[in-house]
């Protein structure tokens, strides 16, 4: 933790406290607009082929985005977590000596018959992750889409919302969000995250290319920007917040402010958002 900031307390959302807390996130977000997401799934079960004639740069973003789909279809959320600040990065304290980030802890993942990673789950157990606590008093994910939208998170044009890799992250809202698999088409899966996170999407991975000193993953990013991490690697609530704080490190050290050229843009998905969806929908108009 740096110097004079308060303690941070991970805020974990249960069944039982889902509706009090997307509450009090509801009366924090006109303040706290800057929302970093991360979501924690079972790995990914799906891979490109790994043999010597496969060429990755040769991939497309609708390549990227068909091996998305069929991770994100075939797999069920775990955790989602959610890091609220203000434009410079400062977090709620509620009138407490606490900082607050929040925790999302679903249901929906049973180990004994839905697919997954085998490395992926025995990771998520040594970072402290109790399936059969999750199963038990978890959150449904329907429960948690549909809050999703009645409080205020989706179609709202005055928030911002931070992530690192984050197609997969969008993935997953989007999949229980609609309660159905994930478009066919690129170009239809970006429609819907521009139409239930408007224009303001920042995906520090893609941020990154801007960089030249700037490579590896979250961990890595971090570490090479002296930004240090509160809380346990692999869990929502830690990584959502280590993100929003690489967020401002990037914007401020590299960028000088002027980050708005890279909104919309999901890395791997390298397609401007509001490009397409424009011709998306020129072509649903014909």
């Amino acid at each position: 933790m740096e110097p004079n900031l308060k303690p941070l307390v991970v805020r974990q959302v249960w069944g039982h406290n889902l509706i009090p807390e997307f509450s009090l996130i509801t009366k924090l977000i006109t303040r706290y607009s800057f929302i970093a997401m991360d979501t924690q799934f079972p790995g990914f079960v799906f891979h490109y082929p790994t043999t010597e004639s496969f060429n990755h740069h040769n991939l497309t973003p609708s390549d990227n985005y068909s091996l998305l789909k069929a991770n994100v279809d075939a797999l069920k959320l775990i955790q989602v977590g959610f890091t609220l600040s203000d434009a410079v990065g400062n977090l709620p304290d509620l009138g407490t000596k606490y900082r607050y980030i929040w925790q999302f802890n679903f249901r929906d993942f049973n180990l004994a018959r839905d697919i997954y990673a085998p490395d992926s789950i025995s990771l998520l157990q040594r970072q402290g992750i109790n399936f059969a606590y999750n199963a038990t008093y978890g959150i449904h994910s329907a429960c948690f889409g549909h809050l999703m939208i009645s409080c205020g998170l989706l179609y709202n044009y005055n928030l911002t919302w931070l992530t690192f890799h984050g197609s997969h992250d969008f993935g997953f809202l989007v999949k229980i969000i609609t309660r159905r698999a994930l478009p066919t088409r690129l170009e239809d899966f970006l429609w819907f995250v521009k139409v239930m996170f408007a224009d303001n999407i920042y995906d520090v991975k893609h941020m990154m290319g801007f960089c030249p000193s700037l490579f590896g993953g979250l961990d890595r990013v971090a570490r090479t920007l002296n930004v240090n991490r509160e809380g346990k690697s692999h869990q929502a609530g830690s990584d959502s917040l280590l993100a929003s704080n690489v967020f401002q490190k990037i914007k401020d050290t590299f960028l000088n402010g002027e980050h708005k050229k890279h909104a919309s843009v999901l890395f791997g998905l390298e397609i401007d958002i509001c490009t397409k969806i424009q011709d998306f929908e020129d072509y649903i108009d014909m």
